[in-house]
């Protein structure tokens, strides 16, 4: 099969999906207890993409002080908790990363 054909597919579905529930937002209302739960969906997918990335380093688990990723992502969080601004969240632990990579640990 052509992997454009595939490419236009994909798209196709995942557009017909994103703007059949734009068009239905309004149209009814959601219960309260599904609005609640929600707004859990984010933190959960977050932790489930981000998670394996800090605490698995050639395929085992490690928590380890070699394991850079965990020790930027330690940084992170602490600096996430201090700013509440996701920005400078992102960009201390990105410079966090680099650093701890270059100074080789």
């Amino acid at each position: 099969m052509n992997i454009w054909l595939v490419m236009i597919i994909g798209g196709l579905i995942t557009f017909g999906m994103r703007f059949s529930l734009i068009y239905l937002f309004g149209k009814f209302e959601f219960p309260e207890t599904m609005r609640k739960a929600l707004h859990y969906v984010p933190p959960a997918v977050l932790s489930a993409i981000i998670f394996p990335e800090l605490f698995i380093r050639n395929g085992a688990f490690d928590v380890s002080l070699t394991n850079t990723r965990l020790l930027a992502g330690g940084i992170a969080i602490i600096t996430a908790w201090l700013s509440r601004n996701t920005l400078v969240t992102i960009l201390v632990g990105m410079a966090a990363l680099f650093l701890l990579k270059w100074l080789g640990l």
